[in-house]
């Protein structure tokens, strides 16, 4: 079964940062991609970061320099973190980790990121 736990949210200054994590486990070795989406009110859901299984990556152009996506694997899990530097207000938002393999994306439940001005 797929689970994914995410953990790092929470209050963050601007100008400050901020790191999430997300372990996924179950997802099985068709898993080519894992990134993290965000939800701010109002606005629809938008790729951050993301990154595949051979190591490229993509960013958001709001967040290009400042966050940084990166894996690390092992036999029975995979975590994908994403370090938040730099922070403004308007990346507050529900950040929610993704994780791609052959036949579904499989999504996080969430974690609330709020960055104070």
């Amino acid at each position: 079964q797929v689970q994914l736990v995410e953990s790092g949210g929470g209050l963050g200054q601007a100008g400050g940062s901020l790191r999430l994590s997300c372990a996924a486990s179950g997802i099985g070795p068709t898993m080519n991609f894992m990134g993290w989406h965000r939800q701010a009110p109002g606005k629809q859901r938008e790729l951050v970061a993301g990154i595949t299984i051979g190591g490229s990556t993509n960013y958001a152009d709001s967040v290009k320099g400042r966050f940084t996506i990166s894996i690390s694997r092992d036999n029975a899990k995979d975590t994908v973190y994403l370090q938040m530097n730099s922070l403004k207000p308007e990346d507050t938002a529900i950040y929610y980790c993704q994780v791609r393999d052959m036949l579904y994306y499989h999504w996080g439940r969430g974690t609330q990121v709020t960055v104070s001005s």
